[in-house]
């Protein structure tokens, strides 16, 4: 795969947090970073499980491991060993590229309104 999502920097940050390393007991994970990186290009692309590029791997194979790690906790603990120093150039919005809808300048205030009946007034 020609671009990846992960800096070095932080592939080195969360590496120690997955599961599957050689000192694991157990299975080791055949590359978490390749695995890691289809995660991300799912949640950027906003794509289906399906549609995941063969440089991936097998769709299926990509979302077991991504639900195993989802019931063993493994993104809360990534989030957690990240959260220490936030980057946050991904989490200032400026005005500029907020867009509300068209609706949203202008409407009239609607609050009760009273209309008169068409019955004549009693005296």
């Amino acid at each position: 795969m020609d671009r990846q999502e992960l800096s070095e920097a932080v592939w080195e940050r969360i590496e120690p947090h997955l599961p599957g390393k050689a000192s694991d007991p157990g299975r080791t994970g055949r590359d978490n970073r390749l695995f890691v990186e289809a995660i991300l290009w799912l949640a950027r692309s906003g794509a289906h499980w399906r549609v995941l590029p063969a440089e991936f791997g097998k769709w299926n194979s990509v979302y077991q491991r991504f639900n195993r790690w989802c019931r063993e906790g493994v993104w809360e603990r990534l989030f957690n060993a990240l959260a220490d120093t936030p980057d946050w150039e991904y989490v200032l919005v400026d005005s500029t590229i907020i867009r509300a809808h068209q609706h949203s300048a202008g409407a009239p205030k609607r609050g009760l309104k009273l209309t008169r009946s068409a019955a004549p007034r009693a005296d």
